[in-house]
């Protein structure tokens, strides 16, 4: 029980990698809000699977590109579980649509970064006050931030690559005050979005050049979640984690 007692949230919490760190967070004893923007019942799920398990977790909606919403998400995790927060995950973002630069306007530029960089920032400044020594926020970044992404994806990437720029600097502005942060750079992973976004020969040429020769789980980046997260990692603040099955080295 590596967090036991220790009050999570997990933005974009109901679903894929979300769902699965919400999960193992709640494994480890933490209690656990766990946020959407639109998918009800997948998040209803991920709750009732915790509690089943013996765990403590809320379910929270909130779109957390609006300051407002972002406020909610605080107030109610602190109105359930007290006013410490001990453990942020930044897991919400997306891709939106594949767009060439030809393709896409200001609209959608502003959408995808809202998405991916503007929402963590709402989310860690909102959280903040209710940080303190010993707490750790853990970013979703991308390996896309590090190459720049696949075809139509390059505003996707520009955002990842920022969230990169945006973990460092956290964690030199709140290093002092005893808060870790630090980011995971998944490669590809089994979830919804390249169900959405990749084509399955691609994903099978990808997977085929990475050296473990497969795609990753989300339960595998959760346990690198948990351990960031933990005490395990006290020593460390400011990494960018590659986990891709050895398909890039940074």
């Amino acid at each position: 029980m590596k967090l036991k007692d220790k009050v999570a949230i997990v933005t974009g919490g109901g679903r894929d990698i979300g769902k699965s760190v919400s999960l193992q967070l709640a494994a480890e004893g933490a209690k656990v809000a766990v946020n959407y923007r639109s998918d009800a019942e997948a998040a209803k799920a991920t709750v009732a699977e915790i509690e089943a398990a013996g765990g403590t977790a809320i379910l929270v909606q909130a779109d957390v590109t609006k300051p407002a919403e972002v406020a909610r998400l605080v107030a109610e995790t602190t109105a359930a579980f007290g006013e410490r927060v001990d453990v942020l995950v930044n897991v919400a973002g997306g891709m939106v649509a594949r767009k060439t630069l030809a393709d896409m306007d200001e609209a959608f530029f502003d959408h995808v970064m809202e998405l991916n960089l503007k929402s963590t920032f709402l989310v860690t400044k909102a959280v903040l006050p209710h940080l303190g020594e010993g707490s750790a926020i853990v970013n979703l970044s991308s390996l896309a931030g590090r190459d720049g992404g696949g075809p139509g994806a390059s505003i996707y990437a520009t955002a990842k690559g920022a969230l990169m720029t945006f973990t460092r600097s956290m964690a030199k502005e709140l290093g002092p005050q005893g808060i870790r942060v630090n980011a995971l750079c998944p490669g590809l992973i089994g979830t919804s979005f390249h169900d959405t976004f990749s084509k399955p020969e691609g994903r099978k040429a990808v997977a085929g050049n990475t050296p473990l020769r497969r795609e990753g789980h989300p339960d595998e980046v959760a346990s690198a979640v948990v351990f960031l997260a933990s005490n395990d990692a006290a020593f460390l603040t400011g990494v960018n984690m590659d986990i891709n099955g050895g398909l890039a080295f940074s």
